[in-house]
């Protein structure tokens, strides 16, 4: 089979997903239709960024002394809108790529994640890059024409389609590189035919857009009393970065619109932070926190949020090197007065002053998040919600800012089962006077943390335990060993000590029970064998017969199971086998003063449905559920 005839006209099916995109488009963001021209306005700007980022080490990409811009044009005959650059422009099979299917990686994820809330859905659909579409909102016809800089005229292509279920594509002529893109407007869209309209929604959504955008000029006719069109052509939009402005010259609506053409989302942002600063390097940054995470978060090789400019002038669109992996979800726009202007990615991984930029950036957004943790509770709870466990990663990526990381943590606790809204400082601030420690249980769920019996006696005793839910918990408790010189403990690890909070009674108690049930221990411990690694009793449960522990520098129980989970078992089989669980009686239990007078057989039956019973409250799976079922039934029927 040949390849394609590229000298015709063709027709090509849209991606699938494009037909659930456009008729979504069209439905979610039916109420705010005007965000099209924001978004192909956006569109056109990058292309003329990118044109100029190619030009410089390709300098014949350019036409000689002819300046970059975007011209947007009503022809109320016809019943179009027009948006042209003359920026990178589209070969044939870039057409094709980027109009003919969406969100190249991700599209199962964009799909799994529409919940059929319009609001939701139109914020998610500005995480996607996707803004070409909403075009089909205002047009029952979109004609793109399109010439890629560095190919002759002839090499044009002409892509259009009705937002149906496919598209043309045909070869075209095109004077210059760039991109047209025509919008041939519904029925009932007579209003946007107005160039008063359209220049009025450029001002509010377009006005921060650095390329000049032009449309033609309009004086008042008398004697036909109403404006008329020139050929004479106005700058509609200030046409300068919106970053290098002064911050008294910018109003939060052109800060909100800004981050929402840097970032292509279709909501506001959370907060923002803007400075310049000046010394050693050079720059302004202009970074925005969003409110609502991106669909690939948890992809720490996926960056798309920092924009690198060198002097106004576009570098590129993911400098990963700007800010560490756990800030990924920060956007915005650096702008260097350093750098050279052939900056690579390999210079910027050597570069002095991207390491400059990178840490002050990194201050910057930290000192964002502790303005809103401090001053901000309600948008801080938010932004914790969002990226909360993505901010737990820099506790092991950046050590030099790890104390600062750890003050802006929130964990549920015994306090606020459920919610991640206790600070460690907070915890502090409660901790009785006799208490030493900070101490923690990791479970899978925060019902499963909340049930834990490890937690009887801290309940007894009225002392907060912190819950940690998240799978990242594990990882991060790796890093954060103690905090304002309290170590983090534990429950579920070790031979409780509760020193001072244990009054002198207590100690006796546990002292004298330790002997007393001796003899049991031994015998429970050789009808278990190999199934655990040690038993004893304590005194940390009030309620539950049993639970299991391991040794306070073992892996805990919960990290074995993610290990399992995550099909690591294997590869650290020997670790998961030192870690096997202590099993703990409860003294005061009466199973377990039933036990002294078993014999060894029934022993072994009741020691084996305790270890059980405990591994299942701590969230564990057992190796043999048939073998428990079974053993649970016989001692059912045998009456006990």
């Amino acid at each position: 089979m040949g390849a394609p005839d590229t000298q015709i006209k063709q027709t090509m099916g849209f991606q699938a997903e494009v037909k659930q995109l456009l008729h979504l488009m069209i439905h979610s963001l039916y109420s705010n239709k005007e965000i099209f021209l924001r978004e192909l306005v956006s569109n056109a700007s990058d292309a003329c960024d990118k044109l100029r980022f190619e030009a410089i080490a390709n300098p014949g990409l350019m036409d000689d002394g002819t300046e970059l811009a975007i011209g947007v044009a009503v022809d109320k005959a016809a019943r179009t809108i027009t948006v042209s650059d003359n920026g990178i422009g589209m070969s044939r099979d870039e057409a094709i790529s980027h109009l003919g299917t969406i969100a190249k990686s991700g599209t199962r994820e964009f799909f799994s994640q529409l919940s059929g809330d319009q609001q939701k859905d139109a914020q998610l659909i500005g995480q996607f890059g996707v803004g070409f579409y909403s075009s089909f909102i205002v047009a029952d016809r979109v004609t793109v024409v399109s010439r890629r800089a560095g190919l002759p005229a002839e090499q044009a292509i002409r892509w259009e389609s009705g937002g149906a279920g496919d598209f043309t594509i045909e070869p075209a002529d095109r004077a210059t590189h760039g991109t047209d893109v025509v919008l041939h407007l519904k029925e009932g869209e007579d209003e946007l035919l107005s160039s008063w309209k359209v220049k009025s929604i450029l001002t509010r959504y377009s006005d921060h857009i650095a390329t000049p955008i032009r449309m033609a000029k309009e004086e008042w006719d008398k004697d036909k009393n109403e404006s008329v069109t020139t050929d004479e052509k106005e700058t509609v939009n200030q046409a300068n970065a919106l970053w290098a402005r002064s911050k008294a010259d910018i109003t939060d609506e052109q800060y909100k619109a800004f981050y929402k053409h840097v970032s292509h989302d279709f909501g506001e942002p959370l907060a923002w932070t803007h400075n310049r600063v000046e010394g050693k390097s050079e720059y302004i940054q202009l970074l925005y926190v969003p409110a609502k995470a991106p669909f690939d978060l948890w992809d720490r090789n996926q960056r798309h949020g920092i924009k690198l400019y060198v002097k106004r002038v576009f570098i590129m669109d993911d400098a990963e090197q700007l800010l560490p992996p756990y800030l990924r979800f920060v956007r915005g726009v650096i702008d260097s007065a350093d750098l050279p202007l052939n900056v690579s990615r390999e210079i910027l991984q050597e570069s002095r002053d991207v390491k400059a930029i990178r840490e002050g950036s990194t201050k910057r957004v930290l000192g964002l998040l502790e303005d809103l943790a401090e001053n901000r509770q309600d948008e801080y709870a938010s932004f914790w919600t969002e990226f909360g466990q993505v901010l737990k990663e820099g506790l092991g990526d950046d050590a030099a800012n790890r104390e600062r990381i750890a003050k802006l943590l929130r964990f549920a606790s015994t306090t606020s089962v459920g919610a991640q809204t206790v600070a460690l400082a907070d915890y502090v601030g409660r901790m009785k006077s006799a208490q030493k420690s900070i101490y923690y249980l990791t479970a899978d769920t925060p019902a499963a943390a909340g049930a834990s019996p490890h937690l009887e006696i801290f309940r007894k005793k009225d002392v907060e335990v912190l819950l940690l839910t998240d799978r990242v918990d594990e990882w991060m408790l790796s890093f954060l060993r103690e905090f304002d010189g309290k170590e983090l403990v534990s429950v579920a690890k070790g031979d409780l000590d509760l020193g001072e909070l244990a009054d002198a009674a207590e100690k006796e108690e546990q002292a004298k029970v330790a002997d007393e049930f001796k003899d049991l221990v031994g015998r429970v411990k050789t009808a278990l064998g190999d199934a655990v690694k040690d038993v004893r009793v304590t005194l940390r449960l009030t309620d539950s017969p049993a639970c299991v522990v391991v040794e306070r520098d073992a892996m805990s129980q919960h990290l074995q199971r993610l290990l399992k989970a995550a099909g690591q078992g294997g590869q650290m089989g020997g670790a998961l086998d030192s870690s096997k669980p202590i099993l703990e009686l409860n003294p005061n239990h009466e199973l377990v003063q039933r036990l002294k007078g078993e014999n060894d057989e029934s022993l072994k039956e009741w020691a084996a449905l305790l270890l059980d019973q405990a591994m299942l409250a701590e969230g564990g799976q057992l190796d043999d559920p048939a073998a428990f079922v079974k053993r649970l039934n016989r001692m059912l029927l045998a009456g006990r």
